[in-house]
């Protein structure tokens, strides 16, 4: 009984931690310390060190949760009936997710994780972005021209936007600030339809997933995004 409750207290201190890490990465960036998380999260360093022995373990776990609601997201965006749909439904989600917890972007790029857990959680999504644009590739709702790091570009593209906007004093201000993105991501989004005239034949090609993979990983995300988050 003694032993059950031990490990209830651990996995609640666990959960405690991981969302404690989450609130600060977000809020104050990835300068955090674990005493700092341990303080937030109202349980004693020691705890903090028994759950995750340094930060980057803490970064590790944050960042396979953050994988878990992404892959959730897929495999929505993949039940659609409507595959372009699925494509909106991804890409409207997730970058609610990317916008709205700042460090998440710089997380997602690898550069505070193991090249192993990095290959690893990038493996769990790269597969399921592919068949959402095979798919509506396949479908005629869109270019057949366009990939699944298509839409990986979309997202770092758009999450720059809505990051350089809150951080403008002229922009900040705005009511709507949190959602200026959106008007970006839609122009894109019309950019991936087949046009009925025909469409400007794209200049180069594509990146392949592990060119996409490269960019993401070991020099993490670019400079803006990475702003006040090293």
């Amino acid at each position: 009984m003694a032993q059950s409750k031990l490990r209830k207290d651990a996995a609640h201190n666990r959960e405690l931690l991981l969302k404690a890490g989450r609130d600060l990465f977000a809020q104050r960036g990835l300068r955090v310390t674990l005493n700092d998380v341990a303080h937030h999260a109202g349980v004693g360093v020691g705890t903090a060190y028994r759950r995750f022995p340094n930060k980057e373990a803490l970064l590790e776990a944050i960042v396979e949760r953050q994988v878990d609601e992404l892959e959730e997201i897929l495999h929505d965006a993949l039940e659609e009936d409507d595959p372009w749909a699925g494509i909106v439904t991804y890409l409207e989600r997730s970058l609610v997710l990317q916008t709205h917890d700042r460090a998440m972007a710089q997380l997602l790029s690898g550069r505070h994780m193991s090249p192993e857990s990095f290959d690893r959680e990038r493996d769990r999504l790269a597969p399921l972005i592919n068949s959402l644009a095979d798919r509506a590739r396949r479908a005629g709702v869109i270019r057949d021209d366009i990939v699944g790091t298509d839409l990986v570009m979309i997202q770092i593209a758009v999450v720059s936007v809505a990051l350089t906007c809150a951080d403008r004093e002229g922009v900040s201000k705005r009511d709507d600030v949190a959602e200026v993105y959106r008007r970006s991501l839609w122009i894109m989004l019309d950019g991936l339809k087949p046009a009925r005239d025909g469409v400007s034949p794209l200049p180069v090609d594509p990146l392949t997933t592990e060119q996409a993979h490269a960019l993401l990983g070991s020099k993490g995300v670019p400079s803006k995004l990475g702003k006040d988050f090293s």
